[in-house]
């Protein structure tokens, strides 16, 4: 008889995906293991079999929802030619792309529980970097092209643009009456125009969601 064939690679995923859904609706603190399994269509000990905490999970459940929002990201950079529209095509994706997993709801979840969990805390970098690495290199090679200033350091430059990013994102995802999507382009566009002494234009505007301005 031949073994049982190994599932891990199979389960594992299909329980992050379910947490990432679960929490994201109701919060880590309202999420019981319970709903996850149910959602997950398998058992509370099987979760914890894979996942020893809560934390683990929502670790797991934001590190998926990146990897999917950043493979996104990346066919639509392969897309754009110039470092110029790239860097655009980054900010409006990000401000104006699919709500959901895009927006920022399951950032905050980890950012208040890093506050208390070391544990947790010490993952955020792993979690943290891609934003800025990406950044960072649409800046290179826009200066090796001749497209930015030479001068500004696209180390500091991604991590300022990605700071303004997370906090307009936060409001935005807040519901601020008036920090709406299209405002949020508009201050990414100007802060990376001025920095890097070039002109970005916004090449799309958002449709109004229900109760926003634009």
């Amino acid at each position: 008889m031949s073994p049982r064939p190994k599932i891990e690679h199979l389960r594992k995923p299909q329980i992050v995906a379910a947490a990432a859904e679960v929490l994201y609706e109701r919060g880590l603190f309202d999420t019981r293991i319970g709903d996850i399994a149910e959602r997950a269509g398998t058992s509370a000990a099987t979760i914890l079999y894979y996942f020893e905490s809560k934390d683990r999970l929502l670790e797991e459940a934001v590190d998926y929802a990146d990897r999917g929002f950043y493979e996104r990201i990346s066919d639509g950079l392969n897309e754009h030619e110039s470092a110029r529209d790239k860097l655009v095509y980054l900010i409006e994706e990000t401000s104006l792309g699919p709500i959901g997993f895009s927006d920022w709801t399951l950032w905050m979840e980890v950012w208040v529980r890093a506050r208390r969990s070391p544990e947790l805390r010490a993952s955020y970098p792993r979690l943290d970097r891609r934003q800025r690495e990406l950044i960072a290199d649409i800046v290179k090679e826009g200066q090796q092209e001749g497209e930015f200033d030479h001068e500004v350091d696209p180390v500091e430059f991604a991590l300022g643009l990605s700071a303004l990013l997370d906090g307009l994102g936060v409001q935005v995802t807040l519901g601020y009456p008036d920090v709406t999507r299209a405002r949020m382009v508009d201050r990414c566009l100007a802060m990376a125009s001025m920095e890097l002494r070039t002109e970005l234009r916004s090449t799309r505007r958002p449709a109004a969601r229900k109760g926003e301005r634009v």
